[in-house]
């Protein structure tokens, strides 16, 4: 039995192929302006990768901000339950799970049984996500996949006050002119970030386990700053699937759950 889970995120369009359990490939494209686009080139290179056809395929179920426009899904879920299902997975213990990507942060609190009990959305500005660091990135003329090394070679802690990416910028010029290093600035970037999901977090309420997922969990400098600002030891995921795939391969085992009778 063979499943795909697609997430069709503001950035990236993440498949994730299942058979029996089992992850068989996993493939990412860039989102493009033509969604339904994106999501095919995303499957037949997952397709390719193991050499499917593509009616093997049983069950198709999508999710993310474009998850209508993949019309030949058989179902669709909210990134909401794609992340439960997913996290809970690979994580059993998890009670709440962190999701911070290109243009929305999350926070989703279940139960023991991994059910959604609570979640928040920070979808009003993207200084609370992925897209904020690569604006600070451009900023600073430093290469986005550096940003977390640097940041934990900061020595001091910098407040960063603006609570927009235009206004946030204008702080890191600022602070560029101040000749204050670029390593502070960036734990300063990591912090804010940080704070904003945090505040969000202790709404929703924390219970322990907590997972950090989305394709900012992959940056080691954001990672210590939400660790430092939760006060909490953050689980992420690596095996079987990496941060950013956990909302597709969820969607994956949503699609087999829904063949095994829902």
């Amino acid at each position: 039995m063979t499943t795909i889970g697609i997430d069709l995120g503001a950035k990236n369009t993440k498949v994730v192929i299942l058979r029996d359990g089992e992850i068989l490939t996993t493939a990412s494209v860039l989102s493009g302006f033509d969604q339904k686009a994106s999501a095919d080139e995303a499957v037949n290179n997952a397709l390719r990768n193991v050499g499917i056809a593509r009616d093997e395929i049983k069950y198709i179920t999508a999710t993310g901000a474009g998850m209508d426009a993949i019309t030949f899904a058989n179902d669709t879920v909210t990134e909401i339950s794609a992340n439960a299902r997913g996290i809970t997975a690979v994580f059993p213990s998890v009670r709440t799970v962190i999701d911070v990507g290109a243009e929305e942060g999350r926070v989703i609190r279940l139960n023991e049984n991994g059910k959604v009990v609570d979640f928040g959305i920070n979808e009003k500005c993207a200084a609370g996500a992925g897209a904020f660091t690569e604006a600070m990135a451009r900023a600073l003329e430093v290469d986005l996949e550096k940003m977390g090394e640097m940041s934990l070679k900061s020595t001091k802690a910098v407040p960063m006050n603006a609570q927009c990416t235009i206004f946030a910028e204008s702080e890191v010029v600022s602070l560029i002119h101040q000749k204050t290093p670029k390593e502070d600035i960036i734990r300063a970037v990591h912090d804010a970030i940080a704070d904003r999901i945090t505040s969000m977090a202790r709404r929703v309420g924390i219970e322990k386990e907590v997972a950090l997922v989305g394709g900012v969990a992959n940056n080691i400098g954001f990672v210590d700053s939400m660790t430092r600002n939760l006060g909490y030891d953050l689980l992420v995921p690596k095996d079987p699937v990496v941060p950013e795939f956990i909302p597709a391969y969820g969607a994956a085992l949503l699609a087999q759950d829904e063949l095994n009778g829902g």
